[in-house]
């Protein structure tokens, strides 16, 4: 019996680890995820009858407006986003990005230039029991993979809601940090709005300062105080419910949003602006579900935001129907006295974590862009060891900081700020029901009358909801829609650009029966060493490398053409990032080596890069050796064949690595680099902190005798190479539109790509590329 006891006793530890682990991840997702849903109760009223709803000040008119509170919270937050889109997951990773790639992947809709079949085979490509060959409407697939102007428009409808995110990430700070900071006028009553405001501008800077420090360290109170404010919230709102009008909860009743609208008509629907921002922050669900699970952020939705916030919006209405004049201060007002200040104080912390969730959303939203070839190159900042994925990125941080600071000072109203903010988050949703259509068909393989129902349904009420924020464009509205055609035109103007370079480099690359007549010398001096070229093509020679080659009379001994790439997945797993081939015959000593990156990967300063590299290079001469069809003699038809390189562990590696004991060696003294250039590198890595703290080891062939004399020596010659330095070989592109083309193209390559690559980082910045060892080789494209 203390057997079976004990049996039964190690089955029930899986599962209690299980539900503590989701507790854990419910308790953080309130710091991250619903800082900003949980603020919206400070401006929902206000905003909401700010306008021509003054003239309907009634009873009856509230029940209306709590009614259309509580069935918008219930179907969008609850119903379409914690039900429905967060089962939509792209491996752990939510937002539009994310759906993007899954259609991009189950249905071929990428843009991405550099794709190839191999990708297919990435263990994350694509979602547990999909089969390509099924699936409803094979017509629809067809049309949108064979047509790019599809490809097109699918892409800048996921652009639009990228920008309006990135609008997001202006506009609540301001409104969130306003609203705070406009509860010390109801005890303070002779302070002014301009206090207020620069109240307000000081906190926000204060704020937007402290990014660099991370969003852990920023953020270690964020749950807790999140989870105080939910309670407070709630607890006053049951207080007002009991205190000013137990008949509140009849206000659930559709019936009272008929007779809403009966009685203000067209008014009631301008109205509807004010209602959605109830309903503001429901996307950072689902887009901040990359550090959690989709039970997590369930859980916490339901237990505890759903009913609190219910309550709260509830009890303001219970507060208003007999203080109907108290509505521009109403949140404040309905707080009883002796808690105003505790709850003042914890209102202003809440506001911050709101705006700290809708940053970091948009450092990832940038960061996802930028991998997908839409966005010019920034510096991507990881800063936490033990959080993957947190980032911060200076340059869009003080942009985001100067936006909102202006329209804070100069809009000074959160009517005016909420009009704005309304067509932001609504244009997402809507840009996020559309995709979600697309998923179900594409990617879950369900009916077509199974989406027409959910984009129907929950576009219809976005629809109308988007239509009434439209209307006041000219109060504030139209702030979200010039910055997100600012961010559409950056964004496709830099991909229209860098695909254009990639079809010049595509169609001018070097044909192989060129290299193969020039001989194992390529016709120029070999000298020690390994030349890393940067390509973007994953196939072929570029012509970089023949322009180098007629311009200097040397080349180094072991070429390799390294491909640094993005597939349209959130992270490619550590054993499957390295592809790795050969160019020409084995006496050429060229090969080909692609590293993947997902759109959530950070590709850090990696002090074991090369290593890693030669290491890969060596598994592969050895893999090549045991298949006889390969072993043979050159076949121009196998060019591009490549193979997968596990890189986590040593097994099938021929080649031992021993710390460098800093003695000049017999291999050292073969290297390409005169005195005076090795005495600069020296100079360099005492400078570069980063670099001096490399480990630094040397390979060692170990002596077998059963081992292949070709093998062998080309091992060797690796070897050599490799302590006889590294040179990282990259082009320096001017790109110009050719004299035939339009005006429209002329525009937008000679001046906005021109101005975008000259003030974004370099290539070489953003690969971590010493400038000790780096050539760059001038090269003008005529697309």
């Amino acid at each position: 019996m203390d057997a079976e006891a004990g049996v039964g006793g190690a089955d029930q530890l899986p599962w209690r680890q299980h539900y503590r682990n989701l507790l854990l991840l419910a308790y953080q997702s309130f710091g991250v995820v619903y800082g900003d849903l949980s603020t919206s109760p400070l401006y929902v009223y206000k905003s909401t009858f700010s306008g021509r709803l003054r003239q309907y000040q009634n009873e009856q008119t509230v029940f209306g407006v709590l009614s259309l509170i509580f069935w918008t919270f219930t179907l969008v937050p609850l119903l379409k986003y914690a039900i429905i889109v967060l089962s939509a997951d792209d491996n752990g990773e939510g937002g539009p990005f994310a759906l993007y790639s899954l259609l991009c992947r189950h249905a071929k809709l990428s843009l991405l230039p550099n794709q190839q079949a191999a990708d297919e085979e990435l263990s994350t490509y694509y979602r547990n029991g999909f089969s390509p060959r099924h699936g409803s409407l094979p017509w629809l697939r067809r049309f949108l993979e064979k047509h790019r102007k599809g490809k097109t428009v699918l892409l800048l409808i996921v652009l639009c809601g990228a920008s309006m995110v990135i609008g997001d990430g202006v506009l609540t700070p301001a409104i969130s940090v306003l609203s705070s900071m406009s509860g010390l006028q109801v005890r303070a009553t002779g302070l002014q709005d301009r206090s207020v405001v620069l109240l307000s501008c000081i906190i926000l800077v204060g704020l937007f300062a402290l990014q660099h420090r991370g969003t852990q360290k920023v953020a270690f109170m964020f749950a807790p105080i999140v989870i105080i404010w939910l309670f407070c919230i709630g607890g006053i709102g049951l207080y007002n419910i009991i205190h000013w009008n137990p008949r509140i909860y009849q206000a659930l009743s559709p019936y009272y949003i008929v007779k809403f609208f009966k009685t203000t008509g067209r008014d009631g629907w301008i109205a509807l602006g004010g209602i959605l921002l109830s309903m503001t922050g429901s996307e950072a669900m689902f887009a901040d579900l990359g550090h959690f699970t989709s039970a997590s952020v369930r859980l916490a939705f339901v237990t505890i935001i759903y009913p609190c916030l219910i309550l709260q919006y509830m009890g303001q209405a219970a507060f208003l129907s007999k203080n109907i004049f108290d509505m521009p201060t109403c949140f404040y007002n309905s707080i009883p006295g002796p808690i105003f200040w505790p709850v003042f104080v914890v209102a202003t912390l809440a506001a911050v974590v709101g705006s700290q969730a809708v940053i970091s959303a948009t450092f990832s939203i940038v960061k996802q862009c930028h991998s997908l070839g839409c966005f010019p190159r920034v510096k991507v900042v990881h800063t936490s060891r033990w959080i993957y994925g947190q980032i911060y990125i200076p340059e869009i941080n003080w942009i985001l900081m100067v936006l909102c600071v202006t329209v804070t000072v100069a809009f000074r109203d959160i009517t005016l700020i909420g009009n704005a903010y309304g067509i932001a988050c609504m244009t997402v949703m809507f840009v996020t029901t559309f995709l979600m259509a697309l998923i179900v068909i594409f990617v879950w393989q369900k009916n077509i009358m199974v989406s027409l129902s959910f984009l129907l349904f929950f576009g219809s009420i976005e629809a109308v909801y988007l239509s009434s924020s439209l209307m006041k464009v000219p109060q504030g509205g139209w702030v979200p829609l010039v910055l997100a055609f600012i961010f559409m035109s950056v964004m496709y103007i830099w991909h229209y650009g860098a695909s254009r370079k990639y079809q010049f480099d595509l169609q001018n690359k070097v044909s192989m029966r060129s290299i193969l007549s020039l001989g194992p010398s390529l016709g120029i001096v070999r000298v020690p060493g390994i030349g890393l070229i940067y390509t973007e093509l994953v196939t072929g020679v570029p012509s970089i490398f023949s322009h180098f080659v007629t311009n200097l009379p040397a080349f180094h001994e072991v070429l390799v053409f390294l491909c640094v790439k993005s597939v349209p997945v959130p992270y490619v797993p550590p054993d499957e990032q390295y592809l790795v081939g050969r160019i020409g015959p084995r006496s050429y000593r060229m090969y080909r080596c692609i590293v993947r990156y997902g759109y959530k990967d950070v590709q850090r300063d990696d002090e074991n890069f090369e290593n890693m590299l030669v290491m890969s290079i060596a598994k592969f001469i050895m893999m090549e050796a045991e298949d006889v069809s390969s072993s043979a003699s050159y076949d121009i038809a196998n060019e591009g064949r490549m193979a997968v390189i596990r890189t986590t562990d040593d097994y099938g590696t021929p080649l031992a690595v021993r710390d460098f004991d800093g003695l000049t060696d017999s291999m050292t003294t073969r290297s390409s680099k005169s005195e005076s250039l090795r005495s600069l590198q020296s100079s360099y890595e005492q400078e570069s902190p980063s670099v001096s703290r490399r480990r630094r080891v040397r390979f060692v062939l170990p002596e077998e005798d059963d081992m292949d004399p070709q093998v062998k020596d080309e091992l060797l010659a690796l070897v050599e190479a490799k302590h006889a330095g590294a040179a990282y070989i990259m082009g320096h592109s001017y790109i110009k539109a050719r004299r035939s083309s339009s005006f429209l193209k002329k525009f937008a390559i000679d001046v906005g790509y021109s101005f975008l690559r000259k003030n974004c980082r370099g290539p070489s910045v953003t690969l971590h590329i010493p400038h000790i060892s780096l050539i760059e080789v001038g090269m003008i494209y005529y697309v």
